[in-house]
């Protein structure tokens, strides 16, 4: 049984976001059947970030004045230092990001990712991680960070870095897995 397939997943994402968080999971994704959608505050195209410098552009499949939690089954935050904080700023973001937690659906959040579950006020009282350097925003926030590779409760997903990936994507699909199971 694929639990993930036809699962439609939104990606929300500004300029600045970590290439790998965003382009690795949605591969990882669609091979396992998924329909990935890029949201963004931006209006046709969303610039990455590639570790020390800008990497490529993306398109944007919806703008997030259009965007409707109804609409997806998940939702993946990716990280990065700039896109995050962008984000944050953007009161339809914040709320995009609201009405998946209101609606019980699954959130993953990836690097500074988090910034957004905390902008959310998603975080207070769940077993989380991060990128290192916000673990003292998550804590002050009322998470239960861990330094741990992946880290599920009550339906939220969070993950470290980069190097935690493969992880993060298997996680997001064994959660579909175990829903349908």
């Amino acid at each position: 049984m694929n639990g993930i397939k036809d699962k439609k997943i939104a990606f929300l994402v500004a300029n600045g976001f970590e290439e790998v968080e965003l382009s690795d999971p949605i591969e990882a994704l669609k091979e396992a059947g998924a329909i990935t959608t890029i949201v963004s505050i931006e209006e046709e195209k969303v610039r990455a970030w590639d570790k020390t410098d800008w990497g490529k552009d993306y398109s944007v499949d919806l703008h997030i004045d259009n965007a409707e939690a109804n609409n997806f089954d998940a939702l993946v935050l990716p990280g990065g230092q700039l896109n995050p904080d962008f984000l944050r700023m953007n009161t339809k973001a914040v709320n995009f990001v609201k009405a998946f937690a209101q609606q019980e659906k699954l959130i993953a959040a990836i690097c500074h990712g988090p910034w957004m579950l905390i902008e959310a006020d998603l975080v207070r009282g769940k077993r989380m991680t991060s990128y290192p350097s916000i673990q003292t925003d998550m804590k002050n926030a009322g998470a239960n960070w861990v330094d741990e590779e992946v880290v599920e409760d009550q339906g939220i997903i969070t993950s470290r870095k980069p190097d935690d990936i493969p992880a993060f994507n298997k996680a997001i699909i064994e959660a579909f897995e175990q829903v349908t199971a």
